[in-house]
């Protein structure tokens, strides 16, 4: 046999016609055939003890449950046919769920929780206790009024009410920037300074008692409580700064040290900040027996505004030189300047929320809140108000706050920070809202004005305690001994 005609095989078909020559070598023959058969239909004849694997992941089928879906098993026939057939099946879905299971053409996709199919046809199985749909399980989504589109629930913005719900006069609240005449205790009493007397307005009961007359010759400039207990700081027009217990409306003491009216106030513990008209602040620690323990200089007009901070370990301070200064527990003199503002600085307010937060307002000329960082002592931001900014205080349950404001609206705005949109915008004094005190719930404000009254306003909501349920039932439900 010629060698050559084994090598240059055409193909099988040609192996096939070869006629052995001779028996000698016709074994030979046979063995080289069926080798070089084996070799060309190697990719034809699978092994029936393993399965063959394309070049390309197909995933198998065979093993789906298509009876979940309400489709056709699949032919177990590889034909093309079958292919087709799986493929469609698979196109289907994926159009239904694109485009919502109106047009998937009579396929039934699987429930969402609210219609459970039968338990054993169920192919997700979902907790009794959640309500969610499935939307959260699939990248589309499908949603009734936008089929393909999933739309997040939107949180409908929060009602703040515009009117007040309670009214107060207030005959002589003087119309006077520089002053801070209204202050809230945590024991839920309104202070309110008119003309030369103090009178105190319990919120629970609407009491009203006259705490003290100056008498002719001394008018109140501000009033501030302390944080804890019954102690009420009194200014006056004299440079005076009178303690007086509320409880059994009695003077404690009388302090001095300023030359001309004291219109600013903060506590910090035991320890009293007032600003007077002569430029200076003095720190009193009232269980010292001097009237003053150290004096800060800084500003070179009248100290209009003072607020510590909640942690009490700094004091910022805004004067008629529309300055902002903040200081320490031991300054002298201010380890922070901003003069930024271009009017007066009476609107201080410390966040709650953020360490070293600090929101400060300019009068007439300025207009804008402004938002410092103290801890890295920086300007954080600027919103121009449009009219004049006498008071600022954070709310203590959510990231809001409240404005007050003079020249020309006479609104209160309430805020949402950061992003500082207008959550709302209230309107009813005639007069510029020169003061403005918050409740001890923190959801109360109330607001004076030159128009000689005081509104009261639900601006804020409740407090989202974890631990309200305990604490009311520690309070109320505890045992008492009286002996």
């Amino acid at each position: 046999m010629d060698d050559s005609t084994v090598q240059t095989l055409p193909s099988q078909s040609a192996l096939r016609t070869l006629t052995p020559p001779s028996s000698s070598s016709s074994s030979e023959l046979n063995l080289a055939s069926r080798h070089i058969e084996r070799m060309i239909n190697s990719n034809h004849h699978a092994s029936p003890s393993r399965t063959i694997y394309s070049d390309r992941f197909i995933p198998s089928r065979s093993g789906s449950n298509f009876a979940l879906f309400d489709l056709a098993t699949p032919r177990s026939s590889s034909t093309a046919e079958g292919r087709e057939d799986t493929s469609s099946a698979y196109a289907t879905l994926l159009h239904a769920a694109l485009f919502g299971p109106e047009s998937s053409g009579g396929v039934v996709l699987p429930a969402t929780p609210d219609k459970r199919p039968p338990p054993s046809r169920n192919i997700f199985r979902y907790k009794t206790e959640t309500h969610r749909s499935l939307h959260s399980l699939t990248p589309f989504g499908f949603d009734d009024a936008a089929p393909g589109v999933n739309h997040s629930p939107v949180k409908a913005p929060r009602k703040v009410p515009r009117s007040p719900y309670k009214v107060l006069d207030a005959p002589a609240l003087q119309d006077d920037f520089y002053l801070n005449l209204v202050d809230w205790s945590s024991h839920n009493v309104l202070a309110v300074g008119l003309g030369n007397c103090v009178y105190l307005w319990n919120a629970c009961s609407s009491k009203v008692t006259k705490l003290c007359d100056l008498g002719i010759d001394d008018s109140v400039c501000s009033v501030g409580w302390a944080q804890r207990g019954t102690h009420l700081a009194v200014g006056t027009s004299n440079g005076k700064v009178q303690i007086w217990d509320a409880s059994p409306c009695k003077r404690v003491r009388t302090m001095d040290g300023h030359r001309l009216r004291v219109g600013a106030l903060a506590w910090s513990s035991s320890l009293l900040s007032s600003g007077g008209r002569d430029k200076s602040i003095f720190q009193r620690d009232i269980r010292a027996q001097e009237d003053f323990v150290s004096k800060l200089s800084g500003h070179k007009s009248e100290v209009c505004g003072l607020k510590w901070s909640y942690d009490n370990r700094e004091l910022a301070s805004g004067g008629n030189d529309n300055r902002l200064f903040v200081w320490n527990q031991h300054s002298t003199q201010p380890v922070l300047k901003y003069c930024e503002h271009t009017a007066a600085v009476k609107a201080i307010a410390w966040s709650p929320h953020l360490h070293g937060l600090l929101a400060s307002g300019g009068g007439t000329a300025d207009r804008c809140i402004r938002f410092w960082n103290t801890t890295t002592n920086s300007h954080l931001s600027c919103m121009d108000t449009g009219s004049q900014v006498c008071n600022l205080v954070w709310s203590k349950n959510v990231n809001e706050l409240v404005s007050t404001h003079g020249y020309s609206q006479n609104q209160i705005i309430v805020w949402r920070y950061p992003t500082m949109s207008k959550l709302a915008t209230l309107t009813g004094h005639t007069y510029r809202v020169l003061y403005l005190a918050i409740s001890p719930d923190g959801q109360t404000i109330v607001t004076g004005a030159g128009d000689e009254t005081l509104r009261f306003w639900n601006v804020f909501p409740s407090p989202k305690s974890q631990n309200t349920d305990s604490e009311i039932g520690a309070s109320f439900l505890g045992r008492t001994t009286i002996r």
